[in-house]
């Protein structure tokens, strides 16, 4: 299996160059050069599979000119050993649990995947230094998975004041003395600014001779790949109880959660449609409704993580589906939602059913329940993260303190300094050639 731009333009590269690169050479995103389909029977025997052996099957097509299936099978159980639940919240209308990792949060998926497949393929040559724009829960998800691995160093770049408390705890609980490898920046301006220096600073040539420079976002098709896995994940339980489905809800910032569903669908996976639900930062559902993609500065809202004015995986979604809008819209609606509607949603899915939704898990929901059309399919919306990441959200609306787990109270515990960093390409380039 080689990747290629979505361009089509760039010398197709093995998995190895495509993880340590991040960026195809001409700026754009790499793919896989074709989905790899499922035989139906294969299919059919997802519910009798656990979790790391979806997750092997997934990865499979997409790793094995580079890796021994040994290998892969044993970074997959390292990977992703925590569960996953699918829980019923009301009739028919499903909550997939992405937060159980130990940041809390689904991006534990995908980068934890990723950091142990650049380590098994690194090639003894100079570190890499993984490069990471965040609106508040990839850096920490990236942060933690990389610390400690062999041959690597991790930069994660942070909107100052953007990011909840709890979010930068995570962050900056690397810059003290158990960083090690891994250090936060909090950088003036927004994630869309935190995006554009990093983006600059894969286009400088003078600095990629010095620092072998690679990705951890979802631009990295090493984090994207993973986040199939949960996908049939959820499929395979609901097809263990008979439960007949047709949509999903993606919380969707920069699109990567919602491009992994994507590509999942295309390999076969029996899902009828996607729900693309975002904060008022809703440039996607925009596209669909009237064709024209029309990148804008995003908004600040209680949703952080999905803050986003200029997706970057939208470049993947127009490879998917060849740039025609109309096709899109066969498999794609987009629902749109406002922090009161999201306050509103929280309060009554609380009381109504007991069950604590995190901002971003609640658009999710707001976009599935919008878009349901009957009562006889299940439909699944992501829960992407455990609402103590933003308790000083969810705690005023509910009126209760909630529990922060073990792992959480660890890491506030455990904050560090805030450095601050000008959002300069020339800032970051001086931070990364003296390792500081």
């Amino acid at each position: 299996m080689r990747f290629v731009s979505t361009s089509g333009s760039a010398v197709p590269a093995s998995l190895k160059s495509a993880l340590f690169e991040g960026l195809a050479p001409d700026g754009r995103l790499y793919v896989p050069e074709r989905i790899e389909p499922w035989e139906p029977k294969e299919i059919e025997a997802l519910p009798s599979m656990t979790l790391s052996e979806i997750g092997v099957r997934v990865l499979a097509p997409y790793t094995a000119d580079d890796l021994a299936a040994s290998a892969l099978g044993a970074i997959v159980r390292g990977a992703l050993d925590f569960p996953m639940p699918l829980v019923e919240i009301e009739p028919g209308v499903f909550a997939l649990e992405l937060f159980h990792g130990p940041t809390l949060a689904f991006k534990d998926v995908g980068a934890r995947v990723m950091a142990r497949l650049i380590g098994a393929l690194h090639d003894g040559g100079d570190p890499i230094t993984i490069l990471v724009a965040t609106s508040g829960d990839t850096g920490g998800a990236v942060g933690h998975a990389f610390h400690g691995i062999p041959n690597t160093r991790v930069a994660v770049l942070y909107p100052n004041a953007r990011v909840s408390p709890t979010q930068e705890a995570q962050l900056t609980m690397f810059n003290g003395e158990r960083g090690g490898n891994v250090r936060a920046y909090a950088m003036d301006g927004t994630f869309d600014d935190c995006q554009r220096v990093v983006k600059s600073a894969f286009a400088d040539t003078a600095l990629r001779a010095r620092v072998r420079l690679s990705s951890a976002n979802s631009i990295n098709v090493g984090r994207l790949l993973p986040q199939m896995i949960y996908y049939f994940h959820a499929v395979a339980r609901l097809l263990e109880a008979s439960r007949p489905h047709d949509r999903f809800a993606t919380p969707s910032g920069n699109f990567g959660n919602l491009a992994a569903g994507l590509m999942a669908k295309r390999s076969g996976l029996p899902i009828g449609s996607f729900v693309a639900a975002t904060n008022v930062n809703d440039v996607v559902p925009a596209y669909l409704r009237t064709g024209r993609f029309e990148a804008r500065a995003s908004i600040a809202t209680i949703a952080n993580a999905m803050d986003c004015g200029n997706p970057s995986n939208f470049d993947r979604m127009l490879w998917l589906y060849d740039a025609r809008v109309d096709a899109m819209r066969r498999d794609i609606s987009g629902s749109a939602h406002h922090d009161d509607d999201v306050r509103a949603a929280i309060r009554r899915v609380y009381e109504e059913r007991g069950y604590l939704l995190d901002p971003h898990s609640a658009i999710a929901y707001l976009g599935l329940v919008a878009t349901r059309t009957g009562q006889e399919h299940a439909g699944v919306f992501l829960a992407t993260a455990h609402p103590a990441k933003f308790a000083e959200v969810v705690e005023p609306i509910v009126g209760h303190a909630i529990e922060k787990p073990a792992a959480l109270a660890a890491a506030l515990a455990a904050a560090g300094p805030v450095v601050r960093l000008e959002a300069t390409v020339d800032a970051l380039r001086a931070r990364l050639l003296t390792g500081d």
